[in-house]
């Protein structure tokens, strides 16, 4: 398979032609599917009346430029977030099934933005952070309890799972006990939505995104390094221990940044790692295409809650959890034969 070569700053890069090209075809689909996530809503727009407006110019700029933009730039950005925080964790395991839904960090950070709801009644910045701290702490949970008997991928992922049930009935808890209002907020910001998104909620959010996804790019050819093995990695100077925590705290953050904004949005990192690691034909689970890829699911998926049952608009999640099972019950058959 042919290799183009990029620079990347001061780093060259080695990137499979197939890679290239799937990349960019992936973020032409998102930049198409922005466009028709600006052009639907109460009233269809064309795409000239949007450029129009995105300009400034036109009757509905309002609607478009402080309504629709928004919402459309956040299912950009948080799938692509979600996206990569799949691939970092399904790299870390060397499991299909080891992303952050699956494996509790998203329950995690849901209970830090609950506590923040429910004692602190802070802004984006404390949900955001409450949300991190409450992701690492699930994760540091998972690490101890998985590293006991030899740290493995299949190990984590159960270990996860068990830790997932057991924070999600303590966050359950936590609603029951919370004031009638806040407990009915949280109850349907759980189910994971862009609904209400506007340009308030988004400087903070976008700004961790953003320093996160570069911190990944900057290291994310020693962790396709590391992907290979302990014996691998060891052979090319690969420091397992910092680079794996280094993961985890972007993967958390990456996850919990979502989930402080939009809720907990199940499976877009199950799935658009795998997908996009398909697509590309790559022995590991690049990141690039996982993460637009996740783009890509997402802002599919807030098209479908928007038109469903239009006027009325569900959350994504909604939709993001249907597809998901589906998605999720085919890879576990998979995973059953090739066992």
């Amino acid at each position: 398979m042919s290799v183009v070569v990029v620079r990347a700053g001061g780093w060259l890069v080695r990137v499979e032609r197939r890679t290239l090209v799937l990349s960019a075809a992936l973020a032409a689909l998102m930049l198409g599917a922005g466009l028709l996530g600006l052009c639907y809503g109460a009233s269809w727009a064309t795409p000239g009346e949007v450029l129009a407006a995105l300009g400034g110019q036109g009757e509905s700029v309002v609607v478009i430029r402080d309504w629709r933009l928004p919402r459309v730039l956040a299912g950009m950005v948080f799938g692509l977030a979600l996206g990569v925080a799949g691939a970092i964790f399904q790299n870390l395991t060397r499991n299909p099934m080891g992303s952050p839904d699956v494996i509790g960090l998203d329950a995690g950070a849901y209970t830090g933005a609950l506590v923040a709801l429910t004692v602190f009644s802070g802004g984006s910045v404390v949900l955001a952070t409450s949300s991190v701290v409450g992701g690492l702490a699930v994760a540091a949970m998972i690490y101890l309890l998985s590293s006991g008997g030899g740290l493995s991928g299949l190990r984590l992922v159960v270990i996860g799972i068990a830790v997932s049930a057991i924070v999600t009935a303590f966050n359950s808890w936590i609603v029951l006990r919370a004031e009638l209002e806040v407990a009915i907020a949280a109850v349907g910001w759980s189910a994971g939505s862009l609904n209400g998104v506007d340009w308030a909620d988004l400087p903070v959010p976008f700004t961790i995104i953003a320093v996160l996804l570069a911190l990944m790019a900057a290291w994310s050819h020693t962790m396709h390094q590391a992907a290979l093995g302990e014996a691998v990695a060891s052979a090319t100077g690969v420091g397992l221990h910092r680079l794996r925590l280094l993961m985890v705290l972007v993967g958390v953050g990456c996850t919990a940044t979502v989930t402080s904004v939009a809720g907990p949005i199940a499976f877009i990192a199950l799935a658009a790692p795998q997908i996009g690691r398909r697509l590309a034909g790559a022995a590991g689970v690049p990141l690039l295409p996982a993460a637009l890829t996740g783009a890509v699911l997402l802002q599919g998926a807030d098209l479908a809650a928007q038109m469903l049952l239009a006027p009325e608009s569900l959350p994504v999640g909604v939709v993001t959890t249907a597809i998901g099972g589906c998605y999720l019950i085919w890879l576990l058959a998979k995973e059953v034969r090739r066992a």
